[in-house]
């Protein structure tokens, strides 16, 4: 069968090429660059647990070591901390713990903290780094072909696949099983399926500046919300500081609407006041490496998949106003694609299974663009009856806060919980306390050659995931429980699903009860969880998740043709 096309060589494409052939599908990524990637230190990007995961278990490069984990995050509004969390330890803020004697404003604060909390810091790495890892990747990799300086000008669809045409030095067709265009926001594939990208643009724009220098809060990021200095030319009232390694520092200041330019000059004062601002008045010693500014665009494509064409990453979407951050949403696009992609490579269309990229990943997406916009003037325009209700500039840090952080509706992992392949509720479902649709917890789990590996580990090889939980066997070897209880008959269950399934056993789960079995889909989001062996119960919700009982590539290929 033919290889999968990827056009688009950035993060998102390079990831789907690798997510593809973990699963034993060839695929060719069509690079209009000549294959490497300018280093911009102003360029950067956040990247928050799972998609770090997904990227660390693709490439097998340890990216923190790449990249710089912040060590907590503050808020600050004029002189306050608003807000503050240390990452291995709890939120906490201003008000619930009262500033130590002698704290000045910004640089002081509440440092009383009791409790901890298991939230992973977000990963924050230069753009060029993480694809040179990729493409490292990807060269020791047999089943991706790159073709660099081709461009797409031309495709071609039929009922047994896809061509195109590029154009560069050699001018080649390409023939491919489906094509998934990755080609960011000026996307020539969304163009060439005549697919409308309706939305705003300019929705914030920011004057960025990499630097390198010593800031009162060492690897801790930073939100500074109406700094007390007077801002060179337009001010927008907020700037961000962002911790990279060796001391390195990327700074984004939020620009007033409007298309004022931003000379090198007014940055440069920027940085100065900025820096001279936190230290007490007089500028530090730093660096200026790179600058530049950047400009936030909300857009949704109309469709993501026409016949055997699909969008991702900037090809179907822009966003990133509040701190959300677009290619999260992008690695999400390729994740939730590659395992559909995979399993009707080897057995033939699955258009349930392939229409359910569109209704799942559109669906977060359009959700996570509302919550941004409704709240967008609420922060921004400073006017309307909640602008002076006592603790509304609380309430609008901790939405700023939850979009950087990756939490909440502005920052937090969609849910699938209305996705078409969700099966219908059993009788036999038991309570946890990740919702359906929802990404699992990462816990440890031991695998069927009696290893303990993290759960997260075992996504992405295009089997459904079943684990068991079973408290104790932890203590023992595999061999004395592996035929004890109830393991033979759960066993016998995997066995007998419509598609290979990998059979795990946990210690625990976050609210589940022993004995409780929980369905996964191979990109991690939990399809259902059962009390006991429910054989009938496991079979139906693992069918529903492969798009149903509809499996005849007989009647599909209509329908991979009627868009």
């Amino acid at each position: 069968m033919d290889p999968v096309i990827i056009v688009g060589a950035g993060p998102v494409g390079l990831t789907l090429a690798l997510a593809l052939a973990r699963q034993e599908v060839p695929s060719v990524v069509l690079d209009e660059g000549p294959g490497k990637d300018e280093q911009r230190l102003a360029r950067t990007v956040v990247l928050h647990e799972d998609t770090a995961a997904l990227l660390e278990r693709l490439s097998g490069v340890p990216l923190t070591e790449a990249g710089f984990r912040w060590a907590g995050w503050r808020s600050l509004r004029r002189k306050q901390v608003m807000r503050q969390v240390r990452f291995g330890e709890a939120d906490f803020d201003e008000t619930d713990v009262p500033p130590r004697e002698g704290s000045k404003g910004a640089r002081g604060g509440p440092e009383d903290v009791v409790e901890g909390s298991a939230d992973l810091p977000p990963l924050h790495i230069a753009q060029h780094v993480l694809t040179t890892a990729l493409r490292d990747a990807i060269a020791g990799e047999r089943l991706v072909k790159v073709a660099v300086e081709s461009r797409v000008d031309a495709i071609e669809q039929e009922a047994s696949g896809v061509t195109a045409h590029t154009r560069g030095p050699k001018s080649t067709w390409w023939r491919g099983s489906y094509l998934v265009g990755c080609d960011g926001p000026r996307s020539t594939v969304r163009k060439l399926q005549d697919i409308r990208f309706p939305g705003r643009t300019a929705v914030e724009r920011h004057a960025v500046a990499a630097l390198r220098a010593e800031l009162p809060w060492p690897g801790e990021a930073l939100l500074h919300r109406m700094p007390p200095w007077r801002m060179s030319g337009p001010s927008g009232g907020e700037v961000t500081a962002r911790p990279l390694d060796e001391g390195l520092w990327r700074l984004d200041w939020l620009l007033p609407p409007g298309k004022d330019l931003v000379t090198p000059e007014l940055l440069v004062a920027r940085v100065r006041e900025t820096l001279a601002g936190w230290r007490g008045g007089s500028t530090p010693p730093y660096d200026l490496l790179d600058t530049g500014v950047h400009t936030v665009h909300h857009r949704l494509a109309r469709r993501w998949r026409v016949g055997r064409v699909f969008l991702a990453g900037d090809a179907a979407h822009l966003l990133g106003a509040l701190g959300t951050q677009g290619l999260d949403e992008g690695l999400r696009d390729a994740d939730n694609l590659a395992w559909k992609l995979a399993l009707a490579w080897h057995h033939g269309p699955h258009e349930a299974l392939l229409n359910s990229y569109q209704a799942e990943r559109r669906a977060v997406v359009a959700a996570r663009l509302r919550a941004a916009d409704q709240v967008l003037p609420l922060l921004r325009g400073g006017k309307g009856l909640r602008s002076y209700v006592p603790g509304s500039s609380r309430g609008h840090d901790a939405l700023l806060a939850d979009g950087h952080l990756g939490r909440g509706p502005l920052g937090a992992p969609g849910a699938y919980t209305d996705s078409p392949l969700m099966p219908p509720r059993a009788a036999s479902e038991a309570p946890v306390d990740t919702l359906p649709g929802a990404q699992v917890a990462d816990v440890q789990v031991t695998a069927e050659d009696g290893s303990f590996v993290r759960l997260r580990d075992r996504l992405g090889r295009g089997a459904l995931l079943v684990v068991l939980i079973a408290p104790g066997t932890g203590v023992w070897e595999r061999k004395h429980w592996v035929s004890a209880g109830i393991m033979p008959r759960l066993a016998a269950a995997v066995s007998a699903l419509p598609r290979p399934a990998e059979l795990l056993v946990a210690e625990s789960y976050p609210g589940a009860a022993a004995h409780t079995v929980l369905l996964l889909r191979p990109d991690g989001h939990l399809v259902t969880a059962l009390s006991g062996v429910r054989p009938a119960d496991l079979y139906a919700a693992a069918e529903a998740t492969l798009g149903g009982a509809e499996q005849q590539a007989a009647t599909t290929g209509a329908g991979a043709r009627s868009r």
